[in-house]
C-alpha cells in the first residue's frame, strides 16, 4: 500500500478554548511523530466539539500513521457524516478500507478522492483489471519512477493477461490463436520442444499467422538450429517486409551460419527500418567486418557506442574496434579501446554468454 497522508492541516474555528487547546496539541504531537499522544489529544477534541469533522479526520490519520488502520475507519466514517463532499476524509478513509482489505468498500471514497494510483490497487484485488490498468497508467504519468506504482501496473496488466488467455484456451481450445499462446507460455517455461509443436500447430492452422514464424524461429536459434531458424525468419521477413525485427533476426541467423554477404544486406534494411538499434548495430559491424569492410564495421560500432556506453553490447564493440585498430598499426587507438572494454568488463556482473569475448577475424 503507498502510504501518501495527507499532511495539510485545514483552517479551523472551534467556539471550545479548550477543544482548541488539545488540536494545537495534536498538531504538534503528530509534527513530532509522536503518533499515541496525537491520538490523546484529537479524541479530546472530537469528545469536546462532536460536531467538528476536522477533528474526526486528524484523528484518523492519526491513527493511520500509528499503523493503526483499523481503528482510523469509524472516525474517518463520522468525519463524512458530518461532511459528505470532504476530500481528505474520502482519501484517507479509501486508504484505511484498502489497507484493512476491504477494497471494494474503498473504491467509491478513492473514486471521489481522483487518486488513481490507490484506486488501481483496489480494483486489482476486486478483479476490475481493465480499469486498474487504465488508472495505474494515468499514475505512472504522473510519477513515472515510482516503484510501488510501476510494480501494481505490471501485476494488472500481468493479470489482465492471464485472464484473457485463460478466456481463449477455454472458449476456443484448438485455434491457432490458442495453440500461438501455449506455445508463448512454454517458451517462457524453457519447454522448447513443447514451444515448436504448439507454434507447428498454430502454423498449420493460419500459415499467415503474424508473429508466429517470428516466434518459431527464435525457438529455432536457442536450440542453435540455424538454418531452420534462417526458413522462419525469412518466411516472416516475406509476410512482412516492413517488420525492422524479422529482418534482424533473418541478418543474425545468416551471420551465424557464415553469410556475412547476406546478412550485411538483411541487417542494414533492419537499420534502415529502425536506425540506431544497437543490437543491430552490432551485427552490422560484426558482418562488415567479416566481410573485410573495416570502415564500415568502424562506422556502425562507433555509432553503437553514441547511442549506448555501458552496455556488454557497448563492450563488445569496443573490442571489436580494438581488433579493428590493431589491423590497421593503430597502437594508440587499439589499446584505448581495449581498456574501454576491459572497464565494461570490470564494472559489469554480466559476463558475454560465451564468457569471453567474440574472436575477430584475424
Amino acid at each position: 500500500m503507498i502510504r501518501a497522508y495527507i499532511l495539510l492541516w485545514f483552517a479551523w474555528q472551534i467556539a471550545s478554548p479548550q477543544a482548541a487547546e488539545h488540536m494545537q496539541a495534536g498538531i504538534a504531537a503528530d509534527k513530532q511523530r509522536e503518533f499515541e499522544v496525537a491520538v490523546r489529544e484529537f479524541k479530546q477534541v472530537t469528545e469536546l466539539a462532536p460536531s467538528f469533522a476536522d477533528g474526526f479526520i486528524n484523528l484518523g490519520q492519526a491513527y493511520m500513521e500509528s499503523g493503526d488502520y483499523g481503528s482510523a475507519i469509524a472516525p474517518l466514517k463520522h468525519a463524512l457524516e458530518l461532511n459528505a463532499d470532504s476530500m481528505p476524509a474520502h482519501q484517507l478513509l479509501g486508504y484505511a478500507l484498502l489497507s484493512e482489505g476491504y477494497a471494494a468498500e474503498a473504491i467509491p471514497h478513492l473514486q471521489r478522492a481522483a487518486d488513481k494510483t490507490a484506486l488501481g490497487i483496489a480494483e486489482i484485488q476486486t478483479g476490475q483489471l481493465a480499469e486498474a490498468v487504465a488508472n495505474l497508467q494515468v499514475a505512472v504519468a504522473a510519477h513515472p519512477n515510482d516503484p510501488d506504482i510501476l510494480y501494481y501496473l505490471g501485476r494488472a496488466g500481468g493479470l489482465l493477461s492471464k485472464q484473457s488467455i485463460d478466456t481463449l484456451l477455454a472458449a476456443y481450445p484448438d485455434s491457432a490463436r490458442a495453440h500461438q499462446a501455449m506455445a508463448e507460455n512454454y517458451f517462457v517455461l524453457r519447454r522448447m520442444p513443447d514451444a515448436e509443436k504448439e507454434y507447428r500447430e498454430a502454423l498449420q492452422l493460419r500459415p499467415s499467422l503474424p508473429e508466429a514464424h517470428l516466434a518459431l524461429g527464435e525457438v529455432y536459434a536457442g536450440a542453435f538450429q540455424w538454418a531452420k531458424a534462417e526458413d522462419e525468419f525469412r518466411m516472416q521477413a516475406k509476410l512482412q517486409p516492413g517488420n525492422a525485427e524479422a529482418a534482424y533476426r533473418l541478418g543474425t541467423a545468416l551471420l551465424e551460419e557464415g553469410k556475412a554477404h547476406e546478412a550485411r544486406a538483411e541487417l542494414l534494411r533492419a537499420d534502415q527500418l529502425m536506425p540506431e538499434m544497437p543490437e543491430t548495430l552490432y551485427s552490422l559491424g560484426k558482418a562488415a567486418s567479416l566481410e573485410g569492410d573495416a570502415a564500415a564495421a568502424e562506422k556502425a560500432w562507433t555509432k553503437l557506442l553514441s547511442v549506448e556506453k555501458q552496455s556488454s553490447l557497448a563492450a563488445q564493440a569496443h573490442f571489436g574496434l580494438a581488433g579493428l585498430y590493431r589491423k590497421q598499426g593503430k597502437t594508440a587507438e587499439a589499446q584505448h579501446e581495449m581498456q574501454e572494454f576491459q572497464s565494461l568488463q570490470n564494472s559489469s556482473n554480466q559476463p558475454h554468454e560465451s564468457g569471453k569475448p567474440e574472436s575477430q577475424p584475424h
